[in-house]
Order: structure tokens, then sequence, then C-alpha cells
């Protein structure tokens, strides 16, 4: 196995929900995007405004490189779940930082997707060589900030009034975790 590009899928298993996780490829763009518009529907998880589609997800994996992998976890089959490793910053002296994303299906949130998502980007971080994972999280996304607390970030402060969502500032909570 090649542990920087996760070749071989894992399987997790978290309050008896059996979990495989392994790379996204582009046949998984339409489920990315449907997750990935929920977040955006339910104001939880993301200050994009804008749902997107299948076709732009899979250009969006396409343009991505070895060190931003797109990760799915799967439950009997059916994806329920994406997160990735996002450039923190364009500038090299911010090479070894990475920002991640982690989006689960309404009907899985809360059943041990997210924490194997998180816990196999984690790993799939140290094997890349990054030093240090970054996020921004909403302040009343109480389940998320719980689980990146569990696994180890911590936070880090608040960008206050960081965007406008829906007509109204909203806060963002900054965690860090050193690898």
């Amino acid at each position: 196995m090649d542990a920087a590009r996760g070749t071989v899928p894992v399987m997790v298993t978290i309050a008896e929900t059996r979990v495989t996780i392994r790379d996204a490829v582009p046949t998984d763009a339409a489920a990315i995007c449907g997750i990935y518009n929920q977040g955006i529907d339910d104001r939880v998880a993301t200050l994009e405004t804008e749902r997107r589609t299948p076709d732009e997800r899979r250009a969006w994996m396409a343009a991505r490189g070895a060190r931003h992998p797109v990760l799915v976890g799967e439950v009997d089959g059916v994806v329920t779940g994406w997160a990735s490793l996002n450039q923190f910053n364009a500038r090299p002296v911010y090479d070894h930082v990475a920002d991640l994303s982690v989006y689960v299906e309404r009907a899985w949130r809360g059943r041990g997707v997210g924490r194997a998502l998180l816990a196999a980007l984690i790993e799939r971080a140290r094997a890349i060589g990054y030093h240090k994972l970054v996020l921004a999280a909403f302040p009343d996304n109480v389940a998320g900030m719980a689980l990146y607390a569990r696994l180890g970030f911590t936070r880090v402060g608040v960008y206050r009034e960081q965007g406008v969502l829906d007509g109204r500032w909203v806060d963002v909570v900054v965690m860090e975790r050193l690898l």
C-alpha cells in the first residue's frame, strides 16, 4: 500500500457502523455534490451559498494534486460522507499546513461516518508530510466542534463577522491540530 495515496480502502467500525474509507473517484462526484449541497442548504458547515453540480465537483476533484486528496466514506457501498485536504495558503512557507473539510449526509450524521473520515484524513495528512491541520467551523455546529476536539483539535480563536450568510454576519471558530 502507498500510504500517501491511500490506495487500499480502510474499514472502520464505530458504534456498529462499518464505514469503508477510500479515495474518491470521478464516479463519486454526484454523491459528493449531493452531500455538499446538503451542507450548503443546512447552513451548518460552510459559508458557501451556491449549490454545486456533479460536473463542477468532478472538475474540482480532477484539479487536485496528490497533496490534496478527497476521501469518501461508504456504508454498504453507498457514499455517506466525504472529506478533503485543501491548500491553506499558496505561499510556499505554508506547504506543511492543510485546511480540511468534512461533510456527512444528513441521515448519517452522528453515526460515526464523520469520525471515521476525519481519523483517516489525519492519517493521510501525516503520510503526505503535513505538520499541521487547520479548520474553520461555525460556533453553533456543536456536533462538528465536539468531533474535532475528540480527535485532538484545539480552538485557536474566533474570526468575528467573517462572512455574511442569509443577510447576517456570522462568526467562525478556528481550530488546529499539530501532527
